[in-house]
């Protein structure tokens, strides 16, 4: 396996990674090794509106595999079959992303450089591919969902206080957004005092949750 490429991304820590791909305001990019920055390689990606990325759960090996893994979805503490499973504790350390193909950079300095939206991927995580997605093979509406739909994530309401707001780059406020509404917290943490803190980018952001409602205490600049 070689890797081809790497993700940069505004999360430069795993603690608010989005559980799943397809938070359509996140903006990432896909920068490749040189060996692999040749345009031919690229010819046709365009005409497709998503792309999947195989990539490394770089931060997520070890020696050893366990046969069960505790998801967070059911809290924490109930064991199911790591193959049943997303967790990134896998035999294999390989992760699997749909993301919309946002453009392609042939004239970038590193470039060509694809730029997508939704990725979930921490950044600096190595790629080992992209592939097309095919909508009408890649999508199973009536598929079921096994456990992971026995307990569902709400979307938190989102009190973002202007001042603060106005610390975030411009471009990353609707992601980030995003991102807070999905509760970026461990499933089995639920204290209203406790004050949480998330890298996005070169931000920390310091927020509570009371039931339903996630407010941002804080936003410092890092560096």
């Amino acid at each position: 396996m070689k890797i081809i490429a790497h993700i940069k991304s505004p999360f430069t820590a795993k603690f608010g990674i989005p559980r799943q791909s397809g938070l359509t305001e996140l903006r990432s990019a896909i920068v490749f090794e040189p060996e692999y920055r040749v345009p031919e390689a690229f010819r046709g990606l365009e005409g497709y509106s998503h792309i999947w990325i195989l990539w490394k759960f770089s931060e997520a090996e070890r020696e050893e595999w366990s046969p069960t893994v505790r998801p967070p979805r059911l809290g924490g503490n109930t064991r199911m079959g790591v193959f049943a499973t997303r967790s990134p504790f896998r035999p294999n350390p390989i992760g699997l992303s749909s993301v919309k193909l946002e453009s392609i950079d042939f004239a970038a300095k590193d470039g060509p450089v694809i730029y997508v939206s939704g990725a979930d991927i921490l950044d600096g995580t190595p790629v080992y591919d992209i592939k097309p997605y095919l909508a009408y093979t890649d999508s199973h509406p009536e598929a079921s969902g096994g456990f992971a739909l026995t307990s569902t994530e709400g979307v938190l309401e989102v009190d973002f206080p202007e001042n603060l707001l106005a610390e975030v780059p411009e471009e990353l406020q609707k992601g980030l957004i995003q991102v807070l509404a999905q509760d970026p917290r461990p499933q089995y943490q639920h204290s209203p005092q406790r004050v949480y803190m998330m890298d996005f980018a070169d931000i920390e952001v310091q927020f509570t949750v009371e039931g339903s409602l996630l407010k941002v205490c804080g936003v410092v600049k890092k560096g």
